[in-house]
């Protein structure tokens, strides 16, 4: 996948804790480990995303929704 250059401004906590991170070799770059970082938080993101939306789900109607599908005779169902 290509990649795009990105200018960023860090705190020089963060700065200090991504070098040592680079010099403990679990990674091989600042790059590497700032993409690690970003990949990980949008994970995060879309899980909780997923969450919030699955709260939204009335359990009883989904469950009816589910068993709706099962009523119906075997006979109707197509072949696989």
């Amino acid at each position: 996948m290509p990649k795009a250059k990105v200018a960023i401004s860090l705190s020089e906590e963060i700065l200090d804790r991504l070098d040592q991170l680079v010099r403990s070799k679990a990674f091989i770059n600042r790059s590497r480990a700032i993409e690690a970082a970003v990949r990980e938080k949008l994970r995060r993101l879309d899980r909780v995303r997923l969450a919030e939306e699955c709260a939204k789900l009335d359990p009883d109607y989904e469950k009816e929704l589910a068993e709706e599908g099962l009523s119906e005779e075997i006979s109707k169902w197509p072949g696989y």
